[in-house]
């Protein structure tokens, strides 16, 4: 099993960055894709999810309205679009995929800094 993020890098404040996420190694179709966030010193973050059987999308509250979550089945692959980047989104993004409640296999996370 892989998940491969990539997009991440440096930004300005009120910019944009659009994160990948490559699966491989399980069916992609059956699971809930989702994108966490962690900084030093506090516990890993939901972001945004977006489920298996109808594209049902969720994300946290400091989010909304500025990121949006998508996949491509076909692709294996599942997106993060980010507008109005702001400095509190500075973290390391981090890929998951879960079948049930809890998160099944994660990626190795991408570096997404916000700075001018």
């Amino acid at each position: 099993v892989q998940l491969v993020e990539s997009g991440g890098g440096l930004v300005q404040p009120g910019g944009s960055l659009r994160l990948s996420c490559a699966a491989s190694g399980f069916t992609f179709r059956r699971y809930t894709m989702s994108w966490h966030r962690q900084v030093p010193g506090k516990e890993r973050e939901l972001v945004a999810a977006i489920t298996a059987a109808d594209n049902r999308k969720t994300y946290a509250d400091s989010v909304k309205d500025r990121f949006t979550i998508s996949r491509d089945n076909a692709k294996r692959t599942v997106y993060l679009q980010m507008n109005s980047l702001k400095p509190e989104d500075t973290a390391v993004y981090y890929c998951g995929a879960r079948f049930g409640s809890r998160v099944d296999f994660w990626g190795q996370g991408t570096q997404v800094t916000v700075s001018s």
